[in-house]
């Protein structure tokens, strides 16, 4: 398998899952600007969306979305357990953080990448702060992981867009229980190999 990453980027969570199931697989940087690869080729030629994750498979499908992408992953390696059997309330669980954080956390950093300044800024980053209380309150009966004492491919996507409330200077001071979250998974093994190979550590 091959998985097309930016530093940094959402790409940063089925990375992490990849590294979590010990899976062989290489990675493959994407110029998000121009949409070149590392080694030339036209990203759009294989994911026509321009935009990353996307992971090759062994037969080469190709398969987009950081949630489906973690989600096959997961259910691809079932005795790893970094997803809920399908068809169970659990499973539902998982969907709904992992919809969750796509539509509503990831989509709302988006003014704050693309230049908003002034009042569009303000409004932008108290969106954000909004959903962030959110999931400040998921741990407020002090579970470990978003779906409880194990790890799950939820929580490495919540982590990827978690960090980014760093480079855009909202932080996690008002979000004490999300940020031992984030240092917590931070410390995982998968994620430390992770951010090494992206040059993020």
């Amino acid at each position: 398998m091959k998985l097309y990453y930016s530093p940094g980027a959402c790409s940063l969570s089925p990375h992490i899952v990849l590294r979590e199931l010990g899976r062989d697989f290489d990675i493959e940087r994407v110029d998000v600007a121009t949409k070149v690869t590392e080694n030339g080729a036209d990203f759009r030629a294989i994911n026509p969306k321009g935009y990353v994750p996307a992971l090759q498979l062994a037969d080469g499908e190709v398969l987009t979305e950081g949630a489906a992408i973690v989600q096959y992953l997961a259910d691809s390696n079932a005795a790893r357990h970094l997803a809920p059997e399908p068809g169970t309330l659990a499973r539902a669980r998982l969907q709904e953080h992992l919809n969750f954080i796509a539509s509503e956390l990831h989509k709302a950093f988006a003014p704050l990448f693309h230049g908003a300044t002034g009042e569009a800024r303000d409004a932008a980053s108290a969106n954000v702060a909004r959903r962030l209380d959110h999931l400040e309150k998921q741990f407020s009966d002090g579970r470990a992981y978003l779906l409880g004492d194990g790890f799950s491919v939820a929580d490495a996507y919540l982590f990827v867009v978690a960090t980014w409330t760093g480079p855009t200077g909202i932080g996690l001071t008002q979000w004490p229980r999300l940020a031992a979250f984030v240092e917590r998974v931070r410390q995982r093994p998968s994620v430390v190999a992770a951010m090494a190979a992206e040059g993020l550590a």
